[in-house]
């Protein structure tokens, strides 16, 4: 049996007034370890949006009817609850899990040597945005599940991906002066898909705010517009980003782009088609359940893959160091 060894009374106060720093002080994570940890808070930060959309179309909103307790008196659902109260309090406690994959990047990030501030600032900007996700859900159940609200909850939860998806970027490049790898002209190309494919997911949003899944079965208020015909600016918008990436692919291909970017844009044309026949299928067949959940996660990957896209257009190489000599690279870690 190993010992636990005890820490003196210095150490327990260091550990104590700044726990990181501790922990940075006795562990370096391999770079393989900081990436799979940033992976990790990303992909739980599409398996919440995920669930949430499970609450949402199980009519489940208002399982717990009031927050931070489920119900008055009680932090858990009751006996005289329904099914519905036990997936609203599931959704409620994976934020928890969240919270821990996106601790386990801050620490892998703070270990990491060379430190890179960069990195630990990309995970605690994700800590927040949970942080403020959880209380805006809050607010969401405390104010009857108005469609403006969750609205917002899930552009929140987009900013969380893009954050947690520019980590996961992060932790494979270096800390050096970004290089371009294609012209402004295609810069500017890909800025463009990355506006229409969020003004796409907006759009979104107001379909889910005024269509039929108002989160529970009580009378829910919803936005006042024909939801049909935002649809309809929905399917626009979606054909544009098609377009654009088809574009985007052809005109890398006549520039010689390197093999990162028509890789990328390839990924994020497949993502597109097989969301686009999720779409119309759902949208012909009156909206079943199964398949706007899996248009929610689908609206995920593709705002990960334009994000791939725009990060593929540089790379960002060890932050070097030129001195005179036969040694004259030395490796050293950003502070900016």
């Amino acid at each position: 049996m190993v010992r636990v060894p005890k820490l003196n009374p210095a150490d327990a106060a260091t550990a104590l007034r700044n726990p990181l720093a501790f922990i940075a002080a006795r562990w370096t994570p391999q770079s393989r370890t900081v990436q799979r940890a940033a992976l990790a808070a990303l992909v739980m930060s599409v398996v919440i949006v995920g669930t949430g959309g499970a609450v949402r179309l199980t009519g489940s909103g208002l399982g717990c009817p009031t927050w931070p307790e489920c119900t008055d008196g009680s932090l858990t659902p009751t006996n005289a609850l329904s099914y519905h109260s036990a997936i609203e309090f599931g959704n409620r406690m994976l934020t928890y899990v969240l919270c821990a994959a996106v601790g386990w990047a801050i620490i892998a990030a703070r270990s990491q040597k060379p430190y890179r501030r960069s990195l630990t600032r990309l995970g605690w900007a994700q800590f927040w945005l949970v942080m403020g996700n959880a209380i805006l859900g809050g607010i969401v159940v405390l104010v009857g599940l108005n469609p403006y609200t969750v609205a917002a909850h899930f552009l929140l939860a987009t900013a969380l991906i893009t954050v947690a998806g520019v980590m996961w970027q992060r932790t494979r490049e270096g800390d050096g002066v970004p290089r371009p790898l294609v012209g402004k002209a295609v810069q500017q190309l890909v800025w463009f898909l990355v506006v229409a494919s969020a003004l796409l997911i907006t759009a979104g949003t107001i379909v889910t705010g005024a269509g039929p899944h108002a989160g529970d079965s009580s009378d829910v208020k919803r936005i006042p517009i024909d939801w049909e015909t935002v649809a309809k600016l929905h399917s626009v918008f979606a054909w544009i980003v098609v377009t654009l990436t088809f574009a985007l692919w052809f005109v890398l291909k006549a520039v010689d782009a390197p093999k990162g970017p028509l890789d990328r844009t390839r990924d994020l044309f497949v993502i597109l088609l097989a969301q686009g026949v999720i779409g119309y299928v759902q949208y012909f067949t009156h909206l079943p359940e199964a398949m706007v959940g899996l248009h929610m996660l689908g609206s995920c990957l593709v705002w990960i893959g334009v994000l791939r896209v725009l990060l593929s257009l540089r790379e960002r190489p060890d932050a070097t160091l030129d001195l005179p000599g036969p040694s004259a690279e030395v490796t050293v870690g950003t502070r900016a």
